[in-house]
């Protein structure tokens, strides 16, 4: 008999998975508990993710604009480059703040749903409340460590494949390199634009703003890569975790709530107990809820 949770086999001697713990004989979902479908909030999740950091990486890449733009106006002392350069920065930042707060918004969204989901899979024994899944987004110091906290707890619960859980871990700590790494950046730059003057007129103070700009580009090294790691990664755990959940929720039945009287197939085998809160099978090997 294979395991509800991890698709692994079990023994007809042993009361739990031994992988997993998930009670032998155990169906793949409570129907007495509301189930979510997740394939529709983790598709457009993790490509809000995808577009997050791809429009963050060309924010951070307008620097060679800039730096080109005041390279050449140091060559005609034409001041409208400098705005052009200002223009480009500002245009590609509008569609960067579109896709991080839609991501944000769905993200939180994901999160809630995949744990939710948890309450209505037999053995997964979540470690924290489904509020968390939410406020530890929002509350101030506490997104620091607890959305990483609810995401690992869902991840272990749902996904029994080698490497991501680990990919959970690279996902936070690239997160809090880009979070700590972009912020100096910002400031950095914006205390070097505060001394430089305001109106250049010659080449000498045009050459400063491209040399800022070129200090501004390195100094996004390393928010890039780290932004880059982190949307990589969440979108492959939001992908990995949506896919076995809904895997599971497509082999329990419907999501949703069942209807009184609803027929949910479950099969049992000669011995097997079923579980608690479930109700005992009838004679055609099923349940009601």
């Amino acid at each position: 008999m294979r395991c509800a949770t991890c698709d692994g086999e079990t023994s007809p001697r042993a009361s739990d998975c031994s992988t997993c713990g998930t009670p032998v004989g155990a169906p793949p979902v409570n129907p007495e508990v509301p189930i979510r479908s997740v394939r529709g909030i983790g598709l457009a999740a993790s490509v809000a993710v995808a577009a997050t950091t791809l429009c963050y990486l060309l924010v951070s890449l307008t620097t060679l604009v800039g730096r080109s733009m005041a390279e050449r106006a140091a060559r005609t002392e034409d001041q409208d480059m400098l705005l052009v350069a200002g223009f480009v920065a500002l245009a590609a930042s509008i569609p960067y703040l579109i896709a991080y707060l839609t991501a944000v918004v769905l993200v939180i969204v994901w999160t809630y749903r995949v744990r939710m989901n948890l309450d209505a899979f037999p053995g997964s024994a979540p470690g924290l409340g489904a509020g968390w899944a939410i406020g530890g987004w929002l509350v101030p110091l506490v997104n620091l460590v607890m959305p990483y906290r609810v995401v690992a707890d869902v991840t272990r619960a749902s996904v029994w494949r080698p490497g991501t859980g680990r990919l959970v871990g690279v996902w936070w700590a690239a997160w809090l390199v880009f979070l700590v790494s972009e912020w100096w950046t910002e400031r950095a730059s914006e205390r070097e634009f505060e001394q430089l003057p305001a109106y250049p007129t010659i080449r000498r103070e045009f050459l400063d703003y491209a040399d800022q700009y070129s200090a501004a580009l390195n100094r996004s090294i390393l928010p890039m890569v780290a932004c880059a790691v982190a949307g990589a990664t969440l979108v492959v755990v939001i992908r990995r975790v949506s896919a076995a959940q809904q895997a599971r929720i497509d082999r329990g039945g419907p999501a949703g709530p069942l209807a009184p009287g609803t027929v949910v197939p479950y099969p049992v085998t000669p011995g097997t107990t079923v579980p608690s809160p479930m109700t005992s099978p009838g004679a055609d090997g099923t349940i009601r809820a």
